[in-house]
């Protein structure tokens, strides 16, 4: 029902004329084509017959110690026998979940969470529990009472999923304090984190905390992508681990695809070189704060007292979080939206357990500024006009 929900959501974004806030995408014009294509013709003169060639199932050597560098500039320090190269990080939600959920088995989960994590555990079959959250993320005491009760029932969580920086869907950021104490709980119970990470190059205001497996270097999963700093076609990513669950992790690799795209990986590196990052993050952090900042005027000019909508405002990432007033359905509203032009992920989705129909997911990276304006302000009609067919449209 959550891929469903999200693909209906996608086809009404993709009819002529509507202004989409739906896509989940990084903005096309931050891709380093001409670089990419540089990168390819060195790569396939210098090292075409090994780059066309069947490689190791962990990954491209010096693309691996190109990852504990980044990690390590991010107080993470890693070894490369730690890493596996996968297919996008969503390839490694799923070896872990093929390597730590069992039917029935339990796993924590914020509220809400990105909907693709839910997906990829979803043909295991966990119990998926969700962590109660406020603005700064999951509430130390809440995961230590559900994690605590499944013990005391002789069935330990198999892991807390945790996507800590900029998070999709709501675009929080969990502080250091509160990152501190959700690992001082998962390291009192021995509860093992994986932590999705895409988006810790995505800041805005200031730089992110570190991430919370430096807190917990021995109980967690680490999970990163290539998607978001280069280009989301390479499909590359990466996933870090504690040693003694590498091997698990690598036999779910091999028997998935026996390794990731060599070519792919030998680009990727190439391109990025020793100044890529350096060079080019910055420009796609300011269009992309600018885009943000374009939409969240938009949104003050067009709720100025926020009693119709209410939303976060991100410090990164791509995503703004919405929600509407009690007794309101995001989903029921969208088929009138798109019909006014305006598109948005509804976000019942994106919850484990009971959804919370009125909230509702803003992307604005990939649209074009002049448009940003614009699509706010059919929302608030759109809005309004569901307000006066009371207790129609929109309506639970």
């Amino acid at each position: 029902m959550r891929a469903s929900a999200i693909r209906e959501a996608m086809k009404l974004a993709e009819q002529p004329g509507v202004i989409s806030f739906a896509a989940g995408m990084p903005s096309s014009k931050v891709f380093p084509i001409e670089r990419i294509t540089a990168a390819c013709e060195r790569v396939l003169r210098r090292d075409g017959s090994a780059a066309l060639q069947y490689a190791a199932s962990e990954g491209f050597a010096p693309l691996i110690d190109w990852v504990v560098a980044h990690l390590s500039a991010r107080g993470l320090h890693i070894r490369p026998e730690q890493i596996i190269i996968t297919n996008g990080s969503q390839q490694g939600l799923d070896l872990v979940a093929k390597s730590l959920v069992d039917p029935g088995s339990p796993v924590l989960v914020e509220t809400p969470t990105y909907v693709g994590a839910l997906q990829s555990f979803a043909p295991y079959e966990p119990e998926l529990i969700g962590v109660a959250c406020d603005v700064e993320g999951p509430l130390s005491a809440d995961l230590a009472a559900r994690a605590s009760a499944l013990l005391r029932e002789g069935r330990a969580a198999r892991f807390l999923y945790l996507l800590p920086t900029y998070q999709n869907p709501s675009g929080r950021c969990i502080s250091p304090a509160r990152r501190a104490d959700l690992a001082g709980v998962a390291a009192l119970l021995n509860l093992p984190v994986v932590e999705d990470d895409p988006y810790a190059d995505l800041w805005y205001d200031e730089p992110p905390p570190a991430p919370v497996a430096t807190l917990l270097p021995e109980g967690t999963v680490y999970l990163g992508s290539f998607s978001k700093i280069l280009a989301p076609g390479l499909r590359l990513g990466y996933l870090a681990a504690p040693l003694a669950l590498v091997p698990r992790l690598l036999q779910g690799k091999t028997a998935a695809d026996l390794h990731t795209a060599t070519f792919n990986q030998r680009i990727a590196l190439e391109a990025l070189g020793e100044d890529f990052l350096a060079e080019a993050l910055p420009a796609v952090r300011h269009l992309y704060r600018e885009r943000r900042d374009m939409m969240l005027t938009a949104l003050e000019r067009a709720f100025p007292d926020r009693r119709l909508l209410d939303w976060t405002r991100p410090g990164g990432g791509m995503f703004i979080w919405a929600r509407l007033p009690q007794g309101w359905d995001a989903a029921e509203l969208l088929p009138l939206a798109s019909s006014r032009g305006v598109a948005y992920v509804p976000g019942a989705a994106f919850h484990a357990g009971i959804p919370d129909p009125r909230t509702l997911r803003l992307s604005f990276v990939t649209v074009e500024p002049s448009q940003i304006d614009a699509g706010v302000t059919r929302l608030a009609e759109v809005i309004r006009e569901a307000e006066r067919s009371a207790p129609g449209i929109g309506r639970c």
